[in-house]
């Protein structure tokens, strides 16, 4: 049980940040966007949105293996360097350090993603670590069945 249904009582907000998800969707690679909001909530330790984005992962094709090496994707060989750049951004703006996206991170991206394409990269990685913050604030568990 949820400690508040945030949709509810602040629905604004609620619909605010969904606005952001739907612009996400729109602007991102299926299958990057999934990449990102699974590896941002294992590193929010977010269990309702790892359930989800596993899912939902897993419901539009994606390989099991690779969702599974998502947690250590540093090591992995399953992914490409659009992936593995857009993983790296992921870590860094989801732990932001005191000194922010490290130069070498964000060079390595801007070489493969536009400019464009890179904005829409940084507004779903705040996205769904806005949606984590809210799940594992209000302790949002995922269905025990689906």
């Amino acid at each position: 049980m949820s400690r508040i249904d945030m949709a509810k009582v602040a629905p604004e907000a609620y619909r605010a940040v969904f606005a952001m998800e739907k612009y996400a969707q729109a602007n991102v690679d299926h299958t990057v966007l999934e990449l990102v909001k699974l590896r941002a909530s294992m590193l929010n330790g977010c269990s309702f949105c790892v359930d989800m984005h596993s899912r939902d992962a897993l419901a539009a094709g994606e390989d099991s293996r690779r969702l599974f090496a998502v947690a250590a994707w540093r090591e992995a060989p399953f992914f490409d360097e659009r992936e593995r750049t857009a993983l790296a951004l992921t870590d860094a703006v989801t732990q932001l350090g005191q000194h922010g996206v490290p130069d070498e991170v964000w060079d390595a991206a801007a070489k493969v993603w536009s400019e464009k394409e890179l904005a829409d990269l940084i507004i779903a990685i705040a996205t769904i670590n806005v949606w984590n913050r809210i799940s594992v604030t209000s302790q949002t568990q995922p269905p025990l069945e689906v």
